[in-house]
């Protein structure tokens, strides 16, 4: 009885580790996602920046192309910018949490173990 009790809360501790691993890898991909978006918009603003104030720009929207005003691209891709890089801040934040989550798991895991190794011998 106390052997299946133990193999539960050691598939319990395996399965809730599994999940923090899981998650975090989720969050560091969602990360990558933000970066890329990141680096694409800073390189748009860089060729905004090139353009004179008289150089067309067009906006896709849907499969039609709109001309659209240099000043509001630029404040609409200054806008992009800045809550691509305040969402990579909240994912940061989120990895931290979840990689302390899974510090702690693994923890309890190697405890644990331990523990049953030690019952195991006696």
């Amino acid at each position: 009885m106390a052997d299946a009790t133990a193999q539960s809360a050691y598939e319990k501790l395996t399965e809730e580790f599994r999940n923090t691993q899981s998650d975090l890898s989720s969050y560091i991909e969602a990360r990558q996602k933000l970066e890329s978006q990141l680096q694409e918009n800073k390189i748009v603003q860089k060729e905004f920046s090139i353009l004179d104030d008289h150089s067309k720009i067009y906006k896709l929207i849907g499969p039609v192309l709109v001309p659209q005003d240099k000043g509001e691209a630029a404040m609409n891709v200054d806008k992009r910018l800045e809550f691509i890089e305040s969402e990579i801040k909240r994912i940061e934040g989120q990895i931290n949490d979840t990689r302390a989550k899974s510090d702690k798991k693994r923890a309890e895991l190697i405890s644990f173990q331990a523990q049953l190794q030690e019952k195991a011998r006696s």
